[in-house]
């Protein structure tokens, strides 16, 4: 009677198979090896055998760092401890987007912007999405917490079906595909992440009412851990690769099209209490002409 145990060769070529499909979808954390400085290399630092970086702004300059690769869809998160004490006027950002210079003004982006304040003040988390060069679709939210006391985990999960924000593994946001009706979806462009901290006192606090005090100064963000479980951009041959069904693309999965029941819950707990701007809700700023995903269900 033959045994119906695996043989050896079949479970090593399991484990083979396993181990191609975690590489290719997973880029390591160490900073030094998939980011690079683009800006302000004398304002940036790597610590801790590449797992933390370092941003810094000053009257001089600031400081900027994008990933070595570009990505389209899976999972992008990073640990992050904000500017503490009198952050007003600053801005830490955490986004993907793809070039510019090669998409003109037809790229795509999605944000993270965390806008300081005067000190005791809450920080604002500032989202946005880009479709082909369209923004201004931006959602505000206080943080629940002090995020410059520790490092907090933020996430943009992102697959052919919707893009979610986390934070601390807690949804905010959900922006989904409409595109069979005519809206933009970010879902043919590879996206590098970027982090960077800069002067953006004509509009980040308050609305450019409260400027950067340069005697708090430098101002120094802090990240750790960046993880890209992603599918990695090799050109016009990824927009189909990244997005087949399969258990390599493993965001393709039915799962990650849509928020469980207690996700669910978690974003409305986050939304009821903790939003303070929707543009889709800013009838004054289109002249009465929301945008048509707002008329869509999202969640």
């Amino acid at each position: 009677m033959q045994s119906k145990m695996p043989s050896l060769k079949a479970l090593l070529l399991a484990l083979f198979i396993i181990a191609v499909v975690v590489d290719q979808s997973f880029v390591e954390a160490n900073f030094p090896k998939s980011m690079y400085i683009n800006w302000g290399a004398h304002h940036s630092s790597f610590a801790g055998n590449g797992e933390d970086l370092q941003l810094v702004l000053d009257q001089t300059s600031g400081s900027a760092v994008k990933s070595k690769r570009s990505f389209l869809f899976g999972s992008i998160e990073m640990l992050i401890k904000l500017v503490p004490g009198n952050s007003a006027g600053t801005v830490t950002a955490y986004y993907v987007s793809a070039t510019v210079t090669s998409t003109g003004d037809k790229h795509d982006e999605i944000d993270f912007e965390f806008l300081g304040n005067v000190s005791g003040q809450p920080y604002i988390v500032h989202t946005n999405i880009y479709t082909q060069g369209n923004g201004s679709r931006e959602q505000q939210f206080y943080l629940w917490f002090d995020p410059t006391a520790d490092f907090h985990n933020y996430t943009i999960h992102w697959n052919p079906t919707e893009v979610v924000w986390y934070i601390d593994n807690l949804p905010i946001r959900v922006f989904r595909n409409y595109e069979k009706d005519g809206i933009a979806f970010p879902n043919k462009q590879g996206m590098r992440v970027h982090a960077s901290l800069w002067n953006a006192d004509n509009w980040a606090t308050r609305g450019g009412l409260v400027k950067i005090d340069w005697n708090s100064s430098p101002f120094i963000a802090r990240f750790r851990r960046f993880r890209a479980r992603a599918c990695k951009w090799d050109g016009p041959v990824s927009i189909n690769q990244c997005a087949t069904k399969s258990p390599a693309n493993w965001w393709t999965s039915p799962s990650f099209s849509q928020l469980s029941s207690s996700q669910m819950g978690q974003l409305n707990w986050v939304r009821q209490k903790f939003m303070i701007y929707d543009y889709c809700k800013d009838t004054k700023r289109f002249n009465g002409q929301i945008p048509p995903e707002c008329f869509k269900q999202q969640f």
